[in-house]
């Protein structure tokens, strides 16, 4: 089997929606033209995981544009663009991945790409690695090397590291400066109140959200939901996290107690039950439930099964529990990703960045084939600061540079004073 998708007619809108995802991608188009002439990725094999938006689109026709052959499945069950698989498809990139999944098929075409038997291998959450780390370990053995996009794959990966059954190098590219500091902050702080507002329609401005977890994409929650005016209270189980939301002009309190009063609840932690049957029981009538976390367990959906009397679809992506004493709660997006299910997921500006890292990072694994050990990366310094400067000149924004007296000012003891 060549691919597995929806609606192979969709292809023509794919294509539209991947034109204007590029158009808005300058630097990994400078990208594809360098890989293009150099042919980097010639003879690699390729297996991602990834979430198959207009964004992915541009990478992995730059991974091709660069000689490699391309397997591609949904890193959510529900976060496919089917328009966009379409397309890939007629790209020649072999696609398993539609929208509306059930556990089993996701699971499959996960299995289905690994079967590849790829030189490298693309995550976004590592569900992927998790396979060859397992039931897959025969076809993990042979990797080359990986990457990882999101924070809480990295932490899975982290794990294997620490007990040595890491198989194969891989790249944290969630750990890029020029990912986490934009991707995760401006790029999920502006996409999941986007997801929450084209799928409630409601007004922020007055209202108590609470934002549960603040690392980067916590931070550009609570930013972007206080810019348009709501009261932005955090929580937290780390001190200086939660002395850094203080610092920043937050209302600190633990769950329990933002429960109460908040109007829209969004976790951003990356572990699970963070939102639990405790903390509904305390919710008033009306609260918004919302997740932006890489996987539908911080919010405890079964457990607001379990209280609930009865539930039903009120609007797109948005379900409305009725609790016992007649309350009514909802959540947006069945728990899972928020900004990827009832929204497109991160701006393609944003994207570009991510994307840079990920293009340059595969083709580091393959230049340094069999000099790194088994081990959790993060990206190379220099690829983070090149992936800047090409931003920053697709800007047409010039910076200063150091002068020589600067130079050795810095790199001296003896000049301090």
């Amino acid at each position: 089997m060549e691919f597995k998708i929806k609606d192979a007619g969709l292809a023509k809108e794919g294509w539209t929606q991947i034109e204007w995802a590029e158009r808005h991608m300058p630097v990994l188009m400078k990208i594809r033209k360098e890989f293009e002439e150099d042919k980097p990725l010639a003879g690699i094999r390729i297996a991602a995981v990834l979430h198959v938006t207009k964004e992915t689109a541009a990478l992995v026709r730059t991974l091709r544009a660069g000689g490699a052959e391309v397997w591609l499945a949904g890193s959510n069950p529900l976060s496919t663009q089917d328009e966009v698989a379409a397309a890939l498809v007629e790209e020649g990139i072999r696609v398993f991945a539609w929208r509306g999944q059930t556990p089993d098929e996701y699971h499959w075409c996960i299995e289905r790409i690994a079967s590849s038997y790829p030189h490298i291998v693309m995550d976004d959450g590592a569900d992927l690695h998790a396979y060859l780390h397992s039931r897959g370990s025969d076809v993990g053995k042979k990797v080359i090397g990986g990457t990882e996009e999101t924070t809480t794959g990295v932490v899975r990966l982290k794990v294997l590291e620490r007990d040595r059954k890491l198989l194969y190098p891989v790249i944290a590219v969630n750990n890029a400066l020029t990912k986490y500091l934009f991707d995760n902050r401006y790029g999920t702080g502006q996409s999941a109140i986007d997801g929450i507002l084209r799928s409630t329609n409601t007004l922020l401005a007055g209202k108590v959200v609470v934002v549960a977890g603040y690392g980067w994409v916590g931070r550009g929650i609570a930013m972007r939901a206080r810019g348009m005016g709501a009261r932005v209270i955090v929580t937290e189980v780390s001190p200086l996290r939660a002395l850094e939301a203080v610092m920043d002009g937050y209302e600190v309190k633990p769950m329990a107690e933002a429960a109460k009063i908040g109007d829209i609840f969004i976790t951003a932690t990356g572990n699970k039950d963070v939102v639990r049957t405790e903390h509904f029981q305390l919710m008033k009538n009306g609260a918004m439930l919302a997740n932006a976390g890489h996987f539908n367990v911080e919010i405890d959906v079964r457990g607001l099964e379990a209280i609930a009397v009865s539930k039903r679809v009120v609007r797109k992506y948005v379900t409305e529990y009725v609790l016992r004493d007649g309350r009514r709660l909802y959540l947006i997006a069945e728990g899972r990703l928020v900004n990827l299910v009832a929204a497109e997921g991160h701006p393609s500006e944003v994207m570009d960045m991510s994307f840079a890292n990920q293009a340059f990072s595969v083709r580091y694994l393959i230049e340094n084939k069999g000099n790194l050990p088994a081990k959790v990366y993060n990206v190379p310094s220099s690829i983070d600061e090149h992936v800047a400067r090409l931003k920053l000149e697709s800007m047409d924004i010039k910076i200063d540079s150091l002068t020589q007296e600067q130079r050795e000012y810095l790199s001296s003891w003896q000049l301090g004073t």
